[in-house]
């Protein structure tokens, strides 16, 4: 790939993470997923783990700002091509020079990010409102894992975008998607407390790492081995993610271009 390619590709990925973040701040749902959602679940956890020692507190500020990461991914980083398709301009977009997945790239980047300030709220109310005292213990682990959380989740939301333009029946069960993903991946609660079947799930599933590294940096459990294992796989699940939307995104440009379907619902 060609250094004035690279340049290109970076312009429209800055311009489409531009134009996500204009929509979404005007619009409801996508503000209650990514702020008020996550404070109710931090209100409900803060009753609910009142009891577990004093690191409580942060393990439920992170445990609630990834519910908002997840459910921002899901909702809006999953239906990023399909807002396209009903706008009517995502026919234009794969008909462009530029590759839609660069596209897709900038939106799902900007999507996640936004998501961050679900952890910043509840952090403000969990601090500042309900006076919980809160530390980061292990802070340069703590924004490595933020870095590696940031890239894994961009990358997952690849693969929903496409999934959901690929197979129209899937966006049947994005709601039915939410929860047990907070469940598998030990959001608010450890997996160890689950049926022992599922915890290869967990293991496949790049959230839960990123829980892990998140969880035990900001409560000091998290050694150099914990963290570069949680590192390594949710690196190896974003160039797997990465792959795999190579090919879903491929399927969907023959509906363009040969079936005549991409339009349809």
């Amino acid at each position: 790939m060609s250094w004035q390619k690279i340049r290109s590709y970076t312009r429209v990925v800055a311009l489409s993470f531009e134009m996500a973040l204009r929509q979404n701040v005007a619009d409801a749902f996508i503000l209650f997923t990514i702020i008020v959602q996550p404070l109710i679940i931090t209100i409900l956890a803060l009753l609910m783990l009142r009891d577990q020692g004093e690191n409580y507190a942060i393990f439920v500020v992170i445990g609630s700002g990834m519910t908002g990461l997840w459910s921002s991914m899901l909702f809006i980083s999953g239906n990023s091509i399909n807002l396209e398709r009903w706008t009517g301009t995502l026919e234009s977009l794969v008909g462009s020079p530029t590759p839609i997945q660069v596209v897709v790239f900038g939106k799902s980047l900007a999507n996640v990010l936004q998501s961050l300030f679900s952890m910043l709220g509840s952090y403000i109310l969990v601090s500042l409102i309900f006076g919980f005292p809160i530390k980061i213990l292990q802070p340069g682990l703590f924004i490595i894992a933020v870095i590696f959380t940031i890239i894994s989740f961009v990358c997952f939301g690849l693969i929903m975008a496409s999934l959901f333009v690929v197979n129209p029946d899937l966006q049947r069960w994005q709601n039915g998607l939410e929860f047990p993903i907070y469940i598998l991946c030990g959001f608010l609660f450890p997996i160890a407390i689950l049926p022992s079947w599922t915890t290869p799930l967990s293991y496949l599933l790049a959230p839960y790492w990123a829980a892990q590294a998140l969880h035990g940096s900001s409560n000091g459990s998290m050694t150099i081995g914990d963290l570069s294992l949680a590192l390594g796989m949710m690196a190896f699940f974003s160039f797997t993610y990465l792959a795999l939307s190579g090919r879903l995104f491929r399927v969907m440009l023959r509906k363009a271009r040969v079936d005549a379907t991409l339009g349809m619902q």
